[in-house]
């Protein structure tokens, strides 16, 4: 585990209640259903394919974004009623394919059952809709895990309004001071600073910013090094 991120990092004590975790690049590599479902809505569009790396700079804005921005990759954008088409054409094909080719990152499953052993809260926020959320978490038997779900179109707002993580801790009945939360981009570092929560940085993931350049009060070299950090 690597030392804390920033000089003015408040160290995690016992009063630690609850952990938060974002979803897509940091529990799971979903880029792979992502990007093969967004082929077939291209391929019915009539368009080519994208790659698994530009699939995986598009993820972490929402679904809308990610299809706006897949189609932009792929020939003339889209815009109004033809986007929202390709938005529904695309979450019809991916919410019934979104645990095809989607895996846990190494050691997030035995991670999760320590921590729940040990007694902490878990909860979820995710800018991937409600229903392929809690889909994908069924699928992958991760779903007894969290407490809370809380999906891109759960709430008023989305990551990185901090609203969006501050609506799970108020589900969960839940302190900012007394959660963490843990990610793998610029968006979840910023959604956490802007609720007063403490984040925790995988190394791995979807970031589009350098990981040098993103603040976070922990860094972390493997998912298990949690288990160092919430005590």
């Amino acid at each position: 585990m690597k030392t804390p991120a920033s000089d003015t990092a408040t160290p995690v004590t016992a009063a630690l209640d609850s952990i938060i975790f974002d979803l897509d690049g940091t529990l799971v590599d979903s880029a792979p259903d992502m990007h093969a479902a967004a082929n077939r809505t291209l391929a019915r569009d009539g368009r080519p394919p994208i790659s698994l790396v530009q699939t995986r700079l598009f993820i972490g804005d929402g679904v809308p974004r990610f299809v706006e921005r897949t189609f932009e990759a792929s020939g003339p954008p889209l815009s109004g009623n033809p986007l929202a088409a390709a938005v529904t054409d695309f979450l019809g094909d991916y919410e019934k394919n979104a645990a095809v080719l989607t895996r846990p990152y190494s050691g997030v499953v035995e991670t999760l059952k320590i921590l729940k052993v040990r007694g902490h809260r878990l909860g979820l926020c995710t800018n991937k809709p409600q229903v392929a959320s809690e889909n994908l978490l069924r699928d992958l038997d991760l779903a007894g895990f969290f407490e809370c779900v809380g999906g891109g179109d759960r709430y008023p707002v989305r990551k990185p309004d901090p609203g969006h993580l501050l609506g799970v801790l108020a589900e969960m009945d839940v302190a900012p001071d007394n959660a963490i939360m843990v990610g793998d981009n610029e968006h979840d570092a910023e959604t956490a600073r802007a609720a007063k929560v403490r984040f925790v940085l995988v190394p791995y993931g979807y970031a589009r910013a350098p990981l040098a350049e993103i603040p976070a009060d922990f860094q972390v070299d493997r998912f298990d090094d949690i288990l160092n950090i919430a005590g």
